[in-house]
């Protein structure tokens, strides 16, 4: 895929994104996320106590893949490092967001606001690697 491909393919709809960390003791770590892009940055929210967090402040390293479940089935898998902020003002704007992105804009209050309270944090992937492929099946 193209830049624009990719782009327009991570935005449509709501898949999530299957987020890979490692754990202290090595163990790989994959969890679903809801995501945004903001640049070539994507970008979520965590709680400052999840495995995932722990896990990215300890090593800033991921893997995230965005997939199509359907024939002919296509892909997008990112590699990069993560930033964290705490700012009160962006958490909310980006919660909510993200949290309308998924439930739809009637919902995007009630998601912004569970989803910046105290212990929530903004993560980035600032991206270091791509890979996006389309029609994967030779459709």
């Amino acid at each position: 895929m193209t830049k624009a491909e990719y782009r327009e393919f991570l935005l449509r709809g709501t898949k999530t994104g299957k987020l890979a960390t490692v754990r202290r003791d090595g163990r790989p770590h994959v969890v679903p996320i809801w995501y945004d892009l903001d640049g070539d940055a994507l970008v979520f929210t965590t709680g400052e106590q999840s495995v995932k967090h722990k896990s990215m402040k300890r090593d800033p390293r991921v893997s995230l893949t965005v997939d199509d479940q359907t024939p002919p089935y296509s892909y997008v898998m990112i590699e990069g490092t993560v930033s964290f902020s705490e700012d009160p003002g962006e958490l909310l704007r980006w919660a909510t967001r993200i949290g309308g992105r998924y439930m739809g804009a009637d919902k995007a209050e009630a998601y912004g606001k569970r989803n910046s309270s105290p212990g929530e944090v903004i993560v980035r992937i600032i991206p270091s690697k791509i890979s996006a492929y389309k029609d994967v099946a030779g459709w």
